[in-house]
């Protein structure tokens, strides 16, 4: 059964490029195992959670933060770290890039949808005050 969570875009491709990292990352050599791996997969998995984690709070203000300052942060850190990877010959340039182009669709839906809840909030507000 999919929650309401599970059907939100962002998140979706947030979750499917952290599986993408670690597809990614699971043919980079045994020593950058606590480096480039570890760095990589902390912070494509941070973006979903942070996304997961801005769902369920109340107030539109606590929402914004935790996508804008740290789900945002991280698809970018992110993003980074797989084109460093590429310098370091450490995968394909050609698979990094369109991995690290999604995230840059990631961190453009992210703002997309915080400015729908915001829109959505001053709806609100103005059906409110038309009372």
């Amino acid at each position: 059964m999919a929650t309401g969570l599970e059907n939100l875009k962002i998140y979706q491709l947030a979750e499917k490029l952290e599986i993408e990292v670690y597809k990614m990352t699971s043919i980079f050599p045994q020593d950058e195992k606590y480096r480039s791996i570890d760095q990589l997969r902390r912070s494509s998995s941070a973006v979903s959670n942070n996304i997961a984690e801005s769902y369920n709070k109340y107030s539109i203000k606590e929402k914004a933060h935790i996508l804008n300052d740290i789900a945002k942060s991280e698809a970018e850190e992110t993003k980074r770290n797989i084109i460093r990877s590429i310098k370091k010959g450490l995968v394909k340039e050609k698979i990094a890039l369109l991995i690290a182009n999604k995230y840059t669709e990631l961190i453009k839906a992210i703002s997309g949808y915080v400015r729908f809840l915001r829109e959505q909030q001053n709806k609100r507000r103005q059906k409110l005050t038309n009372l």
